[in-house]
């Protein structure tokens, strides 16, 4: 399986758009900075969007179609999905554990 996600410092915040096959481990690395860039420069740890996609050719695509997208058109993506704007990441640990 491959996740694209959204990570965000805060409600509204600076947008990051990732792609992992290990969502739990990559958001792992985001939250404890492992990788420095982007996300560490602005503090994106947040995980406040993902989805589940079976081809990685088809999530890849996606990913970059994403990317390009309005900032509006993102926002309103995680507020169908997450409106809240609640950190993910405790959810979907439980969900890897159980």
């Amino acid at each position: 399986m491959t996740f694209i996600y959204i990570l965000t410092n805060k409600p509204y915040g600076t947008l990051y758009i990732g792609l992992t096959t290990n969502l739990v481990k990559r958001i792992d690395d985001h939250k404890n900075k492992v990788v420095k860039g982007f996300t560490a420069k602005y503090n994106l740890t947040n995980l406040v969007y993902y989805e589940i996609h079976e081809d990685i050719e088809k999530a890849a695509q996606r990913e970059r179609l994403m990317k390009k997208w309005k900032r509006d058109w993102k926002i309103e993506l995680i507020e169908k999905a997450n409106p809240q704007w609640y950190d993910l990441y405790e959810d979907l640990t439980k969900k890897v554990m159980n």
